[in-house]
């Protein structure tokens, strides 16, 4: 079992407390989980990304796509069948799940679908003018002495 100590960080900084609130959450939600469903997390672009989970089973009723508290919240609940049926082996899953991705500053969910028995959950990273890498014009003094620069 893991067991971090970030008090270090809470004494010695002002303004991280989401980055340690967000460690102690994913640390806890690692141990919680299971492998259940088993998912992918990849780049599709430079500031596009798209969690795919393997749903065999559920249709799209079944399945909820949430974001709430900064996470995107992934539920499925399987609706009862009604049926008296007698499996002889039983390899798909159906069990209910929760399964949450916490999500960084500036990313929204853009879009889901459900294809394949897989559910595609579409991110976008949205960075702000004000936070974009901007070029600073350099001014040229010929040599003089400037008091004031006019902007």
């Amino acid at each position: 079992m893991r067991n971090l100590d970030l008090a270090p960080l809470y004494r010695a900084s002002v303004g991280f407390d989401r980055m340690a609130d967000a460690m102690d959450r994913a640390l806890a939600s690692d141990l919680a989980q299971t492998g259940y469903p088993p998912y992918n997390i990849e780049k599709t672009g430079e500031n596009a990304y798209r969690i795919s989970i393997a749903v065999a089973g559920f249709a799209a009723d079944d399945l909820s796509v949430e974001v709430r508290d900064g996470a995107v919240v992934i539920a499925a609940r399987k609706a009862d069948e009604g049926e008296d049926r007698t499996f002889l082996h039983r390899g798909i899953a159906t069990r209910a799940f929760e399964r949450k991705f916490t999500l960084a500053d500036h990313v929204r969910v853009d879009g889901a679908s459900h294809v394949d028995g897989m559910l595609h959950i579409d991110l976008l990273r949205e960075i702000p003018e004000a936070l974009k890498p901007r070029q600073i014009e350099i001014a040229k003094l010929d040599g003089r002495r400037i008091d004031k620069l006019d902007a």
